[in-house]
């Protein structure tokens, strides 16, 4: 029996998924590209704020608020299932996308805000696809600081 998700009204999350199999299938920056602007149709079907983001070759992170009255398990399911439907469809494969369902964790605190996002913004450091974490194009970092405001809704 799977664990209940721990869900609260207006609270932060730091959400996550890995593409079944492990498959690389956003090696391809079409499907990274696919994958944001289904978050940005999302952003006008539910109401919810982005804070941090990266797409990485088999896995994705969010830092993701519900706004009021909307529930997170609903958004990363019409997310999550948009993005394999039009997947699926382009590369005339049948089943799962998504290895299980989606990770996520309450963020507790101003501290472990900033940790998350630290986090985040360093994948694509770590997996060394860029030196520094503000020239990786699929991150909100890189989105914040080249003031693209279409995903993530916090301004410097």
């Amino acid at each position: 029996m799977r664990k209940n998700r721990i869900l609260c009204e207006g609270a932060i999350y730091h959400v996550s998924s890995k593409v079944n199999r492990e498959e690389h299938i956003f090696k391809q920056d079409e499907f990274k590209d696919l994958f944001l602007k289904i978050i940005k149709k999302a952003k006008k079907k539910y109401k919810f704020s982005i804070y941090n983001f990266v797409v990485m070759d088999n896995h994705y992170h969010l830092i993701i608020k519900p706004l009021k009255n909307e529930n997170l398990s609903r958004i990363m399911q019409w997310i999550l299932s948009v993005f394999s439907i039009y997947y699926n469809k382009i590369n005339k494969l049948k089943g799962h996308t998504w290895i299980g369902r989606f990770f996520s964790k309450i963020i507790n605190g101003f501290k472990q805000f900033l940790d998350t996002f630290k986090y985040i913004s360093n994948n694509p450091v770590k997996a060394n696809l860029v030196q520094y974490a503000k020239d990786y194009k699929y991150s909100g970092l890189y989105h914040l600081l080249n003031k693209i405001f279409d995903i993530i809704d916090f301004k410097i």
